[in-house]
């Protein structure tokens, strides 16, 4: 299996002056961990990873001894245009791929050999969790319009997995229509393409803010 890895974030929400992925965690970088538990999993045979090139050497530093396995790509002004970058990168016998945020360091390997073996079955597979909260959809002014049933509600982790062809398709077709998503699932949901669902493991967190690190943190002594 084919692994893309967005890291070419600037962590603006994080404030810490840099890619957040190179703030360290328990010794090594936010993305050391990633890329440990990619190459943990058993299906994996290609690594992608997506960043700056300013950050290019200070991240593969930061990778140690996997810094020798991973394929660099340069990233894009989005999130988007770096996935597609990374589509155009992909070896030409790719025929599905997975994409991994490089902020969820916690991912179980069998997670991703779970997602694996059920894009051999689909076109579109998103790992998630069911919502245990309730969700309140809120208006412009603060009020409440709708409360929708939670039984139904899933919050959208990674891995997410798709056929390379229809994805670089849905990728061209938003590139057309200047659409912005904030994860490629969407771009099959915009086009009304079927996209299953897996489900994932809550401390699959997405380290975002400062308080995810200390969150992080206690994860990873019990990891």
């Amino acid at each position: 299996m084919h692994l893309l890895i967005p890291a070419a974030g600037s962590g603006s929400r994080m404030k810490a002056g840099k890619n957040k992925l190179l703030l360290e965690l328990n010794g090594h970088s936010i993305l050391y961990w990633t890329i440990k538990s990619v190459f943990l999993s058993e299906t994996v045979k290609w690594v992608g990873l997506i960043g700056q090139p300013n950050d290019k050497e200070k991240i593969l530093n930061s990778l140690k001894e996997f810094s020798k396995r991973v394929n660099w790509i340069n990233g894009g002004n989005t999130r988007q245009e770096s996935v597609r970058n990374g589509l155009l990168n992909l070896p030409t016998n790719a025929n599905k791929v997975l994409i991994h945020d490089g902020a969820r360091c916690f991912v179980r390997p069998q997670l991703i050999d779970k997602c694996s073996i059920e894009l051999k079955k689909n076109d579109a597979i998103v790992l998630a969790v069911r919502v245990t909260d309730t969700v309140k959809i809120v208006n412009q002014d603060g009020f409440v319009l709708e409360t929708p049933d939670r039984n139904l509600l899933w919050a959208a982790q990674t891995p997410q997995g798709f056929s390379v062809s229809k994805l670089k398709d849905a990728h061209e077709i938003a590139l057309k229509n200047n659409w912005e998503v904030t994860d490629d699932a969407s771009l099959f949901e915009l086009l009304n393409w079927k996209v299953k669902v897996i489900e994932g493991n809550p401390n699959n967190i997405k380290i975002t803010n400062p308080n995810d690190l200390k969150i992080a943190s206690f994860i990873l002594d019990d990891y």
